[in-house]
């Protein structure tokens, strides 16, 4: 495991994926992982896979294989923003009834649930190169509303900025400097790949929310991003904001494209996360955040950024 004194978690490459190692990757990310005819050992793809924790809740993996087995992967969980880049290979992605067929130089942009998973295969071939970016909450991240349904939005890389991901994803992440510039270039896919407003279905258009009650949803999604360690009923909430609960559930959703629960957890995880770069043991962090049981925090925390609380901890840079 390197560390990298900026604050980032780096793993260490993986270089041979099997269906045995595909289903732990799996465990850690929410990924239900199929492999086509391929016994238990075989190796379905070798190469390497890097991923990075950067701050604001943002994780990416820098992904370089020669893939042996065509396999498909389907997210159990939801994404607030997926971004996907191919650089080189070719997938396929489905959403729902959407399809779309990704080569060297095409994006995609994605927000999935777990009821509407994100499908993506990925076919034998000699490379499949590919940087992908979650926003695992958009809390403290300036972006743009999720839509109200899930979506998929591809979009084609200039060609400048093709060579300068594959020029940095060629540089070891042990240098200090890789940390910052993925940071850079993480939001920087974030601008090129997050839709336009105008790019969005009209169909799915927001339903359109009283004044009054938009400064209600308002007020209440940033008192739980503010307190996300307090106990919360869907009832009283409605009543403090004079909705009926589906009322709430409804407008929430519609307003900021997750429930509220939803949001609340990814508070609790994104306050995790600094609590504990700032020192706090694990039994603090998860008693702080609203979690009765250190094991019940640790299983979400792992879904959710794809390392261990204890991570966090033992990466903290030298002081």
């Amino acid at each position: 495991m390197t560390t990298a004194t900026f604050g980032p978690q780096v793993s260490q490459p993986l270089y041979e994926l099997t269906p045995g190692t595909l289903a732990q990757l799996g465990q850690r990310f929410g990924i239900d992982y199929r492999v086509r005819n391929a016994p238990a050992g075989a190796s379905v793809a070798t190469g390497s896979v890097r991923d990075v924790a950067l701050p604001q809740a943002m994780h990416l993996t820098l992904s370089d294989l020669c893939v042996n087995c065509a396999y498909s992967s389907a997210s159990r969980q939801t994404v607030p923003w997926f971004i996907s880049v191919v650089l080189e290979g070719h997938i396929t992605a489905r959403l729902g009834d959407q399809r779309l067929e990704l080569k060297a130089g095409d994006g995609m942009c994605v927000h999935f649930t777990a009821e509407q998973p994100l499908t993506v295969f990925q076919p034998a071939q000699a490379r499949l190169h590919t940087v992908n970016l979650a926003v695992l909450a958009t809390t403290n991240l300036d972006l743009p509303s999720t839509p109200p349904a899930p979506g998929l939005y591809p979009w084609r890389l200039s060609d400048a900025f093709t060579q300068m991901l594959r020029h940095t994803t060629a540089e070891p992440l042990a240098d200090w400097r890789q940390p910052l510039i993925w940071q850079g270039l993480a939001l920087q896919l974030l601008g090129e790949g997050l839709p336009q407003c105008a790019r969005q279905d009209p169909a799915q258009a927001q339903p359109i929310i009283p004044a009054r009650d938009e400064a209600r949803l308002a007020a209440l999604h940033t008192r739980l991003a503010s307190h996300p360690e307090h106990a919360y009923c869907l009832s009283d909430l409605a009543r403090e904001v004079a909705m009926s609960p589906s009322s709430l559930r409804q407008k929430f959703r519609a307003r900021y494209g997750c429930s509220i629960f939803e949001h609340l957890r990814q508070c609790r995880l994104a306050k995790a996360y600094q609590a504990l770069q700032r020192g706090m043991s694990v039994q603090q962090v998860a008693h702080t955040c609203g979690y009765r049981h250190a094991t019940n925090f640790a299983t979400a925390f792992r879904r959710r950024f794809g390392i261990a609380p204890h991570d966090v901890i033992s990466q903290r840079a030298p002081r």
